[in-house]
């Protein structure tokens, strides 16, 4: 079936809004050496959508996640959860924030060992109390308001305003002015530019969130020798293969310290090798399911 124009007028707004935080995500994402993860093939998973498991095993479909050690054909840590969305009118609002806090927040629970960014990058009609809803729950919001959207087109000599009363033939007029725009990339900077204070902010927020990294894990058998790794496979590693060579005296006890380039650190002491290896995987990367 057609979309009627004023349907594919919307969609128009909103592929072109995805598209400018899709630009400004990957030129952070390889300033920052981190994957992007956005819709479309990728060998490290199955489908075309960015899908991820929480720890009920249910899946949630999201627009951007980037991760750490990731590439096309590796599935990295989780260092930020990020949804988009254009809305023209408020009365939708509400339900999108609610819609965006139920995919996000259970795989912030899942994946907490990596405290990943909570992030949303908003363009539209969103009320006050949608806007605060995210925000009282710890996301970090990008807003470009409709106003501003409006201001940035009319620049480039682009009606996009939208009434319930505008009629198809408007709509289509607009769809035919945008098919014929050849000006994109100056429109999409100065969108950015009208935008600065709020575009900074939420990139200086993202940049501290992933700049936190585990740095060396060290291992104390109780009667052995502190041995310092790198990764935590590594560590579950050498706590699999661990072999007591100190003749008759048992391994009491596995000290684990994690350190992170901030200077953070987190401690464990564990009476098993299993509960010592279960606290370590839960700083794993996650695994892809497997392709059916």
């Amino acid at each position: 079936m057609a979309k009627s124009p004023a349907h594919k007028w919307g969609q128009i707004i909103g592929d072109f809004l995805e598209e400018v935080f899709a630009t400004e995500l990957s030129k952070f994402a390889r300033k920052h050496k981190l994957y992007l993860d956005t819709q479309g093939d990728r060998p490290a998973r199955s489908g075309k959508k960015v899908s991820w498991i929480d720890s009920f095993e249910n899946s949630h479909d999201l627009d951007f996640v980037l991760e750490r050690n990731g590439t096309k054909n590796k599935i990295g840590e989780p260092v930020a959860f990020i949804e988009s969305a254009w809305r023209r009118y408020t009365k939708h609002s509400r339900n999108k924030a609610q819609e965006i806090q139920g995919a996000i927040l259970p795989l912030v629970a899942t994946h907490k060992n990596f405290a990943p960014f909570m992030g949303v990058m908003l363009a539209g009609e969103f009320t006050g109390g949608a806007l605060n809803q995210l925000r009282s729950l710890g996301f970090h919001v990008l807003y470009f308001p409709y106003d501003l959207i409006l201001q940035a087109f009319k620049k480039y000599g682009i009606d996009a305003s939208t009434e319930e009363n505008t009629t198809e033939k408007d709509f289509q007029d607009k769809i035919d002015n945008w098919e014929k725009f050849d000006n994109k990339k100056n429109l999409t900077n100065y969108l950015l530019r009208l935008n600065k204070v709020e575009v900074d902010s939420f990139f200086e927020s993202l940049e501290k969130a992933v700049s936190r990294f585990i740095e060396t894990i060290s291992v104390l058998p109780l009667h052995g020798a502190s041995n310092t790794l790198t990764t935590v496979e590594e560590a579950i590693g050498f706590i699999e293969s661990y072999q007591n060579e100190n003749g008759s005296l048992p391994v009491l006890k596995y000290e684990i310290v994690v350190r992170y380039n901030n200077k953070d650190k987190v401690e464990g002491i564990f009476n098993s090798k299993e509960s010592a290896i279960e606290f370590l995987e839960s700083y794993a990367a996650p695994k892809p399911k497997d392709k059916k």
